[in-house]
């Protein structure tokens, strides 16, 4: 289930932008959302900035993504299991890759408690 802060917080920082949401931006917000019901979470798409590199598409968008996100499902978990949480949200199916042609993810998972303290 989603949680209601969840989504006002994303509607916030990524679609108060003004800029369209790619499909695949929008898939993850409904995966992170769905799965991990965080308190914050900001897409980026940076994928204007690797045209030409590998995994990246010719349309510049939807390929490469900035995801900075922050729940309560990742207290007391380090850093390699707070990125395997994201990852297997974002799974597509059992191979491992991450769905809807997204190719690279940068990615800031943080619990609520280390956001409190970032302040």
């Amino acid at each position: 289930m989603m949680a209601t802060a969840a989504l006002a917080t994303f509607d916030v920082l990524v679609l108060g932008k003004g800029m369209p949401v790619s499909d695949a931006e929008a898939f993850l917000r409904k995966r992170l959302c769905d799965d991990l019901a965080p308190q914050e979470l900001e897409i980026v798409d940076e994928s204007h900035r690797h045209i030409g590199h590998a995994g990246a598409n010719a349309s510049g968008v939807g390929t490469h993504f900035r995801v900075r996100i922050v729940a309560g499902a990742f207290k007391g978990l380090s850093r390699v299991q707070r990125h395997r949480l994201v990852y297997r949200a974002l799974q597509d199916d059992d191979s491992g890759a991450l769905g809807c042609g997204i190719h690279a993810l940068e990615l800031i998972a943080l619990s609520s408690v280390e956001e409190s303290s970032e302040a």
